[in-house]
């Protein structure tokens, strides 16, 4: 079976990435991806039958310990990659929240994984599985004890992700919990024509800027010079599973890629439309929050507080669908 489907454990050699762990899978679908265990367990590069599905930024790879808490320098080591862990005290920009410092979108994704393991088998229902999973500790003395286990699935043949999170509040105090699962397409995915697809729902601009572009929040233009970001918050209706899904179809590339998530933990869905040359990337992004920061979102009166010993679980499915 490892000709087919299989779980490479290595580990990078040359630049900034040096020294990082790096699982290769390879569901024997054509979908094949990278995690990286000392990002979070986030996923880096995604290919389908050789098509590149996520957007890399032109830092690339670069691993935990060139990160810079302060201000927008998490910017300097963010890689891009089909999915970015964001939180757990703040998503959005620098703030400062209870006395202290907020860097943007947190840590989440510069925590190391402990308790790395891979596993590949068949299950009781005969199915092929290949599983890859890692828990962080976003800890401070004096502060949180909060611990993240992420289990990332998928199956022969099956071009899908799942990725499950468990998050616990092991201290003895409450703490806020802000939560947002970065997803980051890119060309040729991303290209003139695609468009974003969804059952009616509400959409709402970030801002002003987002809201002039409101009419054309679902259109993909061609990369445009000097763009500035739009973003737009979706109320996305539930079905009788209590998920929700939007898709971006590409009919030049000849696929769609779809998110779908469970709102009872993650009742927001932020798109990140950056057409700009250079930085040509969509965002689809599930959160329990806004990208405010933890200041601003507190003031709205929708801050998570996560009990002491009290643990969520929350639900993604990540899939590649050929169009017709």
């Amino acid at each position: 079976m490892e000709q087919v489907a299989s779980i490479r454990r290595l580990v990078a050699d040359d630049g900034k990435e040096r020294g990082m762990r790096v699982l290769e899978i390879n569901s024997g679908s054509g979908l094949s991806f990278t995690v990286y265990p000392d990002r979070g367990m986030d996923i880096g590069q995604a290919y389908y039958n050789g098509t590149p599905l996520a957007w890399v930024s032109r830092n690339n790879g670069v691993a935990p310990h060139f990160y810079d808490p302060e201000e927008f320098e998490w910017l300097r080591s963010w890689g891009g990659g089909l999915l970015t862990g964001c939180g757990l005290l703040n998503v959005g920009g620098p703030n400062t929240a209870n006395g202290e410092r907020h860097g943007l979108h947190g840590r989440l994704s510069h925590i190391p994984a402990e308790e790395v393991n891979t596993a590949a088998g068949w299950n009781g229902d005969g199915i092929y599985t290949l599983t890859a999973s890692g828990r962080m500790r976003h800890t401070k003395v004096f502060g949180e004890n909060l611990v993240v286990t992420r289990t990332i699935t998928t199956a022969f043949g099956d071009p899908s992700i799942t990725v499950r999170d468990t998050v616990e509040n092991q201290g003895f105090a409450p703490s806020p919990l802000m939560l947002l699962y970065h997803l980051n397409l890119g060309w040729p995915l991303v290209d003139e024509g695609a468009t974003l697809q969804a059952p009616p729902h509400e959409v709402a601009p970030q801002n002003a800027h987002a809201a002039t572009g409101l009419d054309a929040w679902s259109r993909i233009t061609a990369p445009v010079p000097g763009f500035q970001e739009q973003v737009y918050y979706h109320t996305l209706p539930p079905d009788q599973q209590g998920l929700a899904s939007l898709r971006l179809a590409s009919p030049n590339a000849g696929l769609a890629f779809r998110v779908t998530y469970r709102l009872a933990e993650l009742p927001y869905l932020v798109q990140w439309k950056m057409m700009g040359a250079g930085e040509y990337v969509v965002g689809l992004e599930p959160a329990n929050c806004y990208p405010e920061g933890q200041e601003a979102f507190a003031k709205r009166g929708l801050l998570r507080s996560l009990q002491a010993g009290e643990r969520i679980e929350t639900f993604l499915k990540l899939s590649v669908e050929q169009l017709a």
